[in-house]
């Protein structure tokens, strides 16, 4: 079904994707989890267009498995406030919507979706000049808690 080079090619990609995920920040986790998650649907989206029901049904499960298994677990609702509460709601909205897409065959509840994720994924990207000056000051020994 596949051609040698399509599978050494395949194979080179997952390597890529796996020493990026490995090498990630969890800042950048997250960042990738939602450009996951836009991949998919927009995956979803073309095979609804083109009527291949399959295909759009595995792209749809893989964006609400990015969403509840990635996006809503990696938060802490203890911690996280208000605001981890309220991500954690619209991680369930967006899951329902993602079902009701799939049964529907709706392009509109893909693109609402679609469009929440990526206000979501560009707020999480303004922040990373902040988490990199986080991480560096915390990364720096101070200057008491040097010993002779």
């Amino acid at each position: 079904m596949f051609s040698p080079a399509q599978s050494g090619a395949n194979a080179y990609a997952r390597v890529g994707v796996e020493t990026g995920v490995m090498g990630a920040s969890p800042h950048k986790l997250i960042a990738l989890l939602y450009e996951g998650a836009r991949k998919a649907i927009a995956q979803a989206r073309m095979h609804l267009q083109m009527g291949n029901v399959g295909p759009r049904g595995e792209a749809i499960g893989k964006a609400i498995r990015i969403v509840e298994s990635g996006l809503q677990l990696a938060l802490n609702v203890e911690a996280g406030g208000e605001i981890a509460q309220r991500l954690n709601s619209l991680y369930s909205y967006m899951t329902r919507r993602l079902l009701e897409a799939n049964i529907q065959q709706s392009e509109s509840m893909l693109v609402e979706v679609d469009g929440l994720l990526a206000t979501l994924e560009e707020a999480w990207l303004g922040i990373a000049p902040e988490v990199e000056r986080m991480a560096a000051q915390a990364a720096r020994p101070s200057s008491g808690s040097l010993t002779r």
